[in-house]
């Protein structure tokens, strides 16, 4: 499992054989594939919007109208950069799609993309993540950690010489006016000032359970770090200290892609399932 993400008790979790859907809190599930209209059944991310929902797959970006039913999909001759979609954010008919050939940005609804590249200011062409706060546009690549302003017409980059861990980002996000980057390992890095500059956290000083993160979710002082074969990291000082929760806390796999939280429960997409706990404190899953 690749990514999750939360509505109510609709819950959407990205996986090697299809984006699988709940509408009751987890206790059932539907799997959609390319039946459906995905572009492929290796679904990397999802994201929702009301009952629109957004899967990137290694085929292109599929897009749903009608809660998941069906998809429409989206590719290279949309305007995408990559047919191999890493990750995708939407705010409102504005959708931006990671994908290995840059970020590609469409203004009505999916239909049609501009592709932004290294000549736009990104660090690699190599975009696998992004993450989306008013005007702001932070694109996790293959060289740093890209920051947009002006909502993605251009970029500034920032590396190991701004205190990231590594240049290849895997994963951002976002809480109010710090930014998170989970590094390729370096560990996690965090800023405060728009990017300029950040502190870095890791498994030797701070408690990480691996250095490699795939994924981050924070929210206030609690940071969860979705980490390589060391489980899901909890830090509830901002990222000074963190408690290591692994398959003997109830993990389906230490190797952990994603996590999300959401109505007080947490949840954690691992190589062997979606793990989800109800305490969301340094105890939890």
């Amino acid at each position: 499992m690749y990514g999750v993400y939360v509505i109510g008790s609709k819950i959407y979790v990205a996986t090697n054989g299809g984006l699988s859907i709940s509408t009751d809190g987890g206790s059932n599930y539907v799997s959609r594939r390319t039946a459906d209209g995905l572009g492929n059944n290796s679904v990397l991310g999802v994201f929702a919007a009301g009952t629109t929902i957004y899967a990137a797959t290694s085929g292109g970006l599929s897009i749903s109208a009608n809660d998941g039913v069906s998809f429409t999909n989206y590719t290279t001759a949309s305007g995408l950069g990559n047919n191999f979609v890493s990750g995708v954010h939407a705010v409102g008919s504005d959708v931006y799609a990671a994908t290995n050939g840059g970020l590609a940005i469409s203004t009505n609804g999916g239909s049609s993309y501009v592709n932004r590249t290294t000549a736009n200011g990104l660090g690699s062409n190599t975009v696998n993540g992004v993450f989306v706060n008013g005007s702001n546009v932070y694109a996790a690549t293959n060289g740093g950690l890209s920051i947009s302003t002006n909502g993605g017409t251009s970029f500034t980059n920032y590396t190991t010489a701004n205190g990231l861990g590594n240049n290849t980002v895997n994963g951002v996000f976002v809480d109010g006016s710090t930014i998170y980057a989970a590094t390729n390992g370096g560990g996690l890095s965090v800023s405060t000032n728009g990017g300029s500059s950040f502190t870095t956290f890791t498994s030797t000083s701070n408690g990480l359970g691996n250095d490699t993160l795939w994924g981050v979710y924070a929210s206030g002082s609690t940071i969860y770090a979705a980490t390589n074969y060391g489980g899901l990291s909890i830090s509830t000082n901002g990222g000074s200290s963190f408690t290591n929760r692994t398959t003997a806390n109830g993990l389906g796999n230490n190797r952990v892609w994603g996590v999300y939280v959401a109505g007080g429960t947490i949840y954690v997409a691992t190589d062997g399932g979606l793990s989800t706990s109800s305490d969301v404190g340094p105890s939890g899953c």
